[in-house]
């Protein structure tokens, strides 16, 4: 069975995955009520990828890395050793995931940030994209897709609808 590589990511209504100080406590708020599937998608990866910004960011938000269950990559040009929770790597990411997906396991989620989801659409290396669009415009902050970009077609292959927030599913 071939691994996915896959976004799962929460946007504002106005396009942005985090406020302009970089916070998304903002997220906080749609809490309650549905997990969005967030805990059957998690049964369904066991690797993580992420930017060193994202993972700097994730260390301080919360007291206890919360995908230590899992294999964790950062890429980061600038730190040269990992930890007991996730190992850094310097490689290309279109080397690194094509090398990846070929060991046996299950999906792969991208869990940010901007500048490294820009490097895996650029080459095409998600599989698909499952966006939550919150219903808040933040009006500044970190853009889902930052720009440029090239032209790039998706096909919609699902809308699930958790409240008021909405649930888009992309494959390339």
């Amino acid at each position: 069975m071939s691994r996915n590589v896959i976004l799962y990511i929460a946007t504002s209504l106005d396009g942005y995955i985090a406020d302009k100080n970089g916070d998304v406590d903002w997220l906080h708020q749609f809490e309650g009520g549905s997990d969005f599937g967030y805990y059957d998608f998690y049964e369904t990866i066991d690797t993580t990828v992420m930017g060193r910004k994202t993972y700097e960011h994730v260390l301080e938000l919360v007291d206890e890395f919360p995908y230590k269950d899992k294999t964790n990559y950062v890429f980061s040009k600038t730190q040269h050793e990992g930890n007991a929770h996730v190992q850094l790597t310097k490689e290309s990411p279109e080397t690194f995931i094509r090398e990846l997906k070929q060991q046996i396991g299950k999906d792969i989620w991208i869990v940010g940030g901007a500048s490294l989801l820009k490097e895996f659409i650029a080459k095409d290396l998600i599989d698909e994209f499952k966006i939550f669009t919150m219903p808040i415009l933040l009006g500044e902050g970190i853009p889902l897709f930052e720009a440029p970009l090239e032209e790039k077609k998706f096909s919609l292959r699902e809308v699930k609808q958790h409240d008021d927030v909405v649930e888009l599913i992309y494959h390339r």
